[in-house]
């Protein structure tokens, strides 16, 4: 075993980055392959809660070689900033890579962002505001910059030149806003370069001859299943491909590098921003899942919606993924609670779906059908073995894990990296 996938598998915010930081020892490099500064990994490190926007968790371990993927886009700022955080807690950058293949997030990104989504309105997208969609968009239309672009003056000013052809008609034009010229973004962007120059790299061949040479590699992913561009909630998504075929476009490796894929997903279910959320719970114990689980946005301290565990889409996330693994988090959140309910099919218009629905209106009107499993009612934080566990709580994994028909690897109870039950994790020979 060399190459691990590890995605989320809900709407994101699924605890990835505690998981992450707990089994990331294990490896050589740590690749972060999608997303921008959109997202976010929260982990605890020397007693301390350290929120990565960027960066992949593995930074916290000096022998690990962290990576940011071509299918990234990255706001230079932001990433020197994250950067300059860690080197203040005393955790080194030095042998941070990234891609001279990802592309950069440009000021009229952000400014076209935000205006899009005040336009729309009521039916606004609820994008972060960061500009990672517009970023995205000029990838595929040929107008985006790349990492690389910053290191050669003259292509950096032609493509920006290029690029504020249209950006800034539509800034003025459409909304109103105000435009940039050439030497405004090259003396800011130019001025990152100095410190970024050193940690560029052609990651995809550095990759492929450390899978050449039976090293490990984690593959992390941001976001979940339900965001992915082609598969998530249409167009409640994100702009990339957060599941794990977004691994290998997004390093630059094949399908066959893949040995594990683990899904990681809430022992209820969360969402940020707008879209449809059959499971969603507006009452008291909706409330008592966001007061109990913290549920607030790493990266723009949004309260999450929550609701309970939708196995349909768990079904759905191990089909497009491959998941070979569940990781379940945050089941001491459920400690309080008499019963506990789980989504098993959905009806619509008298038919029953025992699958995710494709069509959207399916998707947005759906009913829940529901299990009642009974509740453990106790405390399970300083559980370390599955066995450990209350009887009730050990059946609603298990009925999880033949819900979703892939057996669960791991359970967290609890914030800190200590806090898991490893049931099928192998350590590194």
């Amino acid at each position: 075993m060399a190459g691990i996938v590890l995605v989320g598998a809900q709407w994101g915010d699924e605890g990835k980055g505690k998981i992450t930081d707990l089994i990331a020892d294990d490896f050589d490099y740590v690749v972060r392959f999608q997303g921008g500064n959109n997202a976010g990994h929260t982990v605890m490190h020397a007693g301390k809660t350290l929120k990565l926007h960027l960066i992949p968790s593995g930074v916290m371990y000096p022998h690990i070689t962290p990576v940011i993927g071509n299918g990234c886009v990255i706001d230079p700022k932001v990433l020197l900033e994250e950067m300059d955080r860690l080197e203040a807690d005393e955790i080194s950058t030095h042998r941070l890579l990234i891609s001279c293949n990802a592309h950069l997030i440009m000021p009229y990104h952000r400014d076209l962002d935000g205006a899009s989504e005040r336009r729309l309105g009521s039916q606004e997208i609820g994008t972060t505001r960061r500009g990672i969609g517009p970023a995205y968009m000029d990838k595929a239309s040929r107008l985006g910059l790349r990492v690389q672009d910053l290191v050669d003056e003259h292509i950096f000013r032609k493509k920006v030149e290029a690029a504020l052809h249209e950006k800034n008609d539509i800034l003025e034009k459409v909304y109103g806003l105000p435009t940039y010229t050439v030497d405004q973004i090259a003396d800011e962007y130019l001025a990152y370069a100095e410190r970024i120059k050193p940690h560029i790299a052609e990651t995809s061949a550095l990759i492929n001859r450390a899978l050449d040479a039976d090293q490990w590699v984690l593959f992390e992913g941001a976001q979940g299943a339900l965001l992915d561009l082609d598969h998530g909630t249409y167009p409640f998504v994100t702009s990339s491909s957060p599941t794990a075929g977004g691994a290998c476009t997004g390093v630059g490796v094949g399908p066959k590098r893949i040995d594990r894929v683990l899904g990681i997903a809430k022992a209820y279910i969360t969402r940020v921003g707008s879209g449809p959320f059959p499971t969603e719970l507006s009452d008291e114990v909706g409330r008592s899942l966001i007061e109990v689980g913290a549920e607030y946005g790493t990266t723009t301290g949004r309260e999450r919606r929550a609701g309970w565990f939708d196995g349909l889409i768990a079904r759905f996330a191990v089909q497009i993924n491959g998941l070979t693994d569940l990781v379940i988090t945050k089941l001491d959140v459920l400690s309080h609670l008499d019963r506990i309910k789980v989504c098993v099919a959905y009806e619509y218009e008298g038919s029953r779906y025992n699958d995710l629905p494709a069509h959207q209106t399916v998707f947005h009107h759906a009913r829940p059908i529901y299990e009642e499993l009974p509740g453990w009612k106790t405390d399970i934080t300083h559980c370390r073995t599955f066995e450990e566990l209350p009887k009730a709580a050990q059946d609603y994994i298990t009925f999880l894990e033949d819900l979703a028909e892939v057996p669960v690897a791991m359970i967290a109870v609890g914030p800190s990296r200590e806090q898991t039950i490893m049931r099928r994790w192998p350590s590194r020979p």
